[in-house]
């Protein structure tokens, strides 16, 4: 059973990245197990490259979003280690940013308010920190909204204000967890284009939890397709499309071919999951 090669189909398009620089940062050998007895990590070794676009693809319970609970911190392996290779050994301050599945706003604070909140647990005075609030509602288009509250907003708004919130910081890897999952089609594909606009402009490096072959392949530079039970890497591809991508790729044949091929990969890891 192949568990973690590509099948000769799709190594006609894709390639397992190789000789990358120095990782910003590296899982080796994590595992994760919960006190229930399920293994959601086993064996997982992953590094993230600087200025990468990186989607963790796979079916439910494959353990992506583990994944990124252990790069934050949020989660602490059961084996296993991560590293920063880029920072001092003593270095804790990683300089990222997560975005969950929902928003998560206070609904009784302004849209201002929510995105200050990171300065303001840094300590950093509402005063001292509007300059670097506003610049991030400006890069997610909403600050005319600054004086709003999230009841006011669309789901799509509001999602921009979390990715406004992730931003203030100026984070240098922003980790996101299907944040666009519970969104119309409409909205998901312009913020989509919004969010590939911020990666390229600000130089950011990109975790992103899809479920969505259409989306991992519009996005990514490099799709990690994932296999469950236990959660592991089944095949890591690199995506040769080049940006900025607009609508003229998503109807492409080239993108028709990555999808087709990301998909019957993500079949593979699928039916190595049932065995």
């Amino acid at each position: 059973m192949d568990t973690g090669t590509p099948h000769s189909a799709a190594a006609n398009s894709f390639q397992v990245m190789a000789d990358r620089p120095a990782p910003i940062v590296s899982l080796k050998e994590i595992s994760k197990s919960f006190e229930n007895g399920t293994t959601a990590l086993n064996d997982f070794s992953l590094d993230i490259c600087k200025g990468e676009f990186v989607s963790l693809l796979g079916p439910s319970g494959c353990g992506k979003s583990t994944a990124l609970r252990i790069i934050t911190g949020l989660t602490a392996p059961s084996s296993g280690k991560v590293t920063w290779p880029l920072e001092a050994p003593q270095e804790t301050d990683h300089e990222l940013s997560f975005v969950f599945q929902e928003p998560t706003l206070m609904p009784w604070s302004t849209v201002f308010g929510n995105v200050y909140l990171p300065l303001r647990l840094k300590g950093l005075s509402k005063k001292a920190a509007r300059g670097d609030v506003m610049d991030a509602l400006k890069m997610v288009g909403l600050a005319e909204a600054a004086d709003s509250y999230p009841r006011e907003l669309s789901g799509g708004m509001k999602m921009r204000v979390s990715i406004a919130r992730a931003l203030v910081t100026k984070p240098k890897i922003l980790l996101m967890d299907e944040p666009f999952a519970a969104l119309d089609e409409i909205t998901r594909f312009k913020l989509n284009n919004d969010l590939l606009e911020l990666w390229q402009s600000f130089g950011l490096t990109v975790v992103f939890v899809t479920h969505s072959v259409f989306e991992s392949v519009y996005l990514s530079n490099r799709i990690v397709v994932m296999a469950a039970r236990p959660g592991r890497i089944f095949s890591d591809l690199n995506i040769h499309a080049p940006y900025p991508r607009d609508e003229a790729f998503r109807t492409s044949t080239a993108y028709a071919g990555f999808c087709r091929e990301i998909s019957e990969t993500l079949h593979s890891a699928m039916t190595a999951s049932e065995t």
